[in-house]
């Protein structure tokens, strides 16, 4: 029995082949990019994601035998927004997560529902990223496109409509539209009544796990599957990256390492104390049946990318993996074995917890004539852990203290990166040896779902593996507290500049 899970995230979907065992059979990578029609805007055609979850299916199908695949997970990013009418037509393009035009909206929906109650019901302070305040931009601004809609769906709601099925969403993408109680496991009567709609004009919410229904034979033959094939509804990719990496109990800790580095811990209740919303954490439904997820995250690859580009400009065709990885290795071997000398802040497009500042701006102090590209790098990597060191220190303080750290993404290729990560945080590191947590999640959903294990415990205990782990240096951490404290101010100092740093708008 094979297990297909597909990751629709906003700029690439990937899908991963599993046997019932969690070992990998086939995997495929659809990249796509947002369109930026105006400042703030961010959109995306919706067939765009069921272009690319067809492309990766017939893709990895196309190379098994018949009827090879039992079922298919689908989970995804969270908050992008897709109207459809009653015909299922999507009636715009989608508004994506990263999509940023409802800000008088979001402040609105604080102002009326007050930000600790807000908190409270749904776990999220109110911000531009959430459906509510962007269904709030439509009706001002789109107003009959508003009243055309009959549903206001989410990814996975939306593929599966495409497919012939009920629009279901799992609880935990459910409460990424700040319009759901995470208490009651519904959506919140008194957001609706804030929206002035009904319930029906969302997708309908179900477990993670729940299976959807069977392809028919037509929706079968679009994604490369045999009739009848399962499909289940998966969750909000940080959610189902916890479980790929195993941790599913409070001690237990998921960074997951990308353009944003976010960590994430599983808890019995949602963490809604007033020192979780003075840093802002999401707290909500977990993919896990009866346990909530608590989320942090801030800038974090997005700079290493960056100077990787200003080091090797991109051509019209971009870069092939083979090159982006030489860069990459070039880099490492370049870094000092000291510490850079530098102090590199990271929030190229501003900062996420604790504050949610959009007007926060990078910076690289103490370049000398003699810095070179090696110093630089490791000084990012320096910034990168002192920055996760406030966020786990801010975990420690609301949660609770724990000391394993479970990790995937694009960050764990870098060796000199995960040391100074375990040692700035004073904590164990763990990599895992399927570097696709959120597929693999998936998958043990999925395993679950159809039968072949009795609980996520007992899938994760037959289906995850460990590759190697990272201890924390003593030596190293003792090194670098004074730069941890440097760093500290270093920002604190940065909010006094950031007005000075706008730039001017020109006549």
């Amino acid at each position: 029995m094979n297990l297909l899970a597909i990751d629709i995230g906003s700029s690439r979907c990937k899908g991963v082949l599993f046997s019932s065992s969690g070992e990998t059979l086939a995997h495929c990578t659809q990249s796509y990019a947002p369109e930026f029609p105006r400042p703030s805007f961010a959109e995306m055609n919706p067939e765009t994601f069921l272009d690319a979850v067809t492309a990766v299916s017939r893709s990895i199908c196309g190379s098994q035998r018949e009827g090879t695949v039992e079922a298919v997970c689908l989970s995804s990013h969270g908050e992008t927004l897709i109207p459809v009418n009653s015909a299922r037509v999507p009636l715009r393009t989608a508004i994506l997560n990263i999509d940023t035009r409802a800000s008088d909206e979001a402040e609105w929906c604080e102002q009326q529902m007050g930000r600790k109650h807000l908190f409270e019901l749904t776990g999220h302070t109110s911000h531009t990223m959430y459906p509510v305040p962007k269904l709030l931009w439509l009706r001002k601004h789109e107003p009959e496109l508003f009243q055309a809609g009959c549903r206001f769906l989410g990814v996975i709601s939306y593929i599966f409509l495409r497919l012939g099925l009920p629009p279901y969403i799992d609880y935990s993408l459910a409460s990424r539209f700040m319009a759901f109680d995470i208490r009651k496991k519904c959506w919140s009567d008194e957001v609706l009544s804030l929206l002035d709609m009904e319930k029906d004009s969302f997708p309908v919410s179900v477990p993670a796990g729940t299976i959807a229904g069977k392809l028919s034979l037509e929706a079968a033959r679009q994604l490369g599957l045999s009739a009848g094939t399962l499909m289940i509804v998966g969750g909000h990719d940080q959610a189902c990256g916890a479980v790929g990496v195993g941790a599913i109990t409070s001690k237990k800790v998921f960074d997951s390492m990308g353009t944003y580095e976010s960590i994430a811990a599983t808890s019995d209740k949602p963490q809604i104390s007033e020192e979780a919303l003075a840093y802002s954490l999401n707290t909500y439904c977990h993919v896990i049946p009866d346990k909530y997820i608590t989320l942090a995250y801030f800038p974090s690859g997005i700079m290493i990318q960056w100077f990787s580009d200003l080091l090797h400009p991109l051509n019209a065709d971009g870069l092939s993996s083979a090159a982006e990885e030489a860069n990459f290795s070039a880099l490492e071997s370049l870094a000092p074995e000291q510490a850079s000398g530098l102090l590199v802040v990271s929030h190229l497009i501003g900062t996420c917890n604790p504050d949610f500042n959009p007007n926060a701006r990078g910076a690289i102090l103490g370049l000398t004539a003699s810095s070179h590209r090696g110093d630089i790098y490791k000084g990012i990597l320096e910034g990168i852990a002192c920055e996760l060191s406030s966020m786990t220190g801010i975990f420690e303080r609301t949660l609770g203290p724990f000391k394993d750290i479970y990790a995937t993404g694009g960050g764990t290729r870098s060796q000199l990166g995960m040391r100074l990560r375990s040692a700035t945080t004073e904590r164990t590191f763990h990599l895992m040896s399927c570097p696709e947590s959120v597929c693999l999640g998936g998958a043990i959903l999925t395993s679950v779902a159809v039968g072949r294990y009795p609980t996520i415990c007992e899938a994760v205990k037959q289906m995850v593996r460990e590759e190697k782990s990272f201890e924390p240096d003593r030596a190293l951490t003792r090194a670098y507290l004074p730069i941890k404290k440097q760093y500290v101010e270093l920002n604190s100092l940065l909010r006094k500049f950031e007005k000075c740093t706008t730039a001017p708008q020109l006549t």
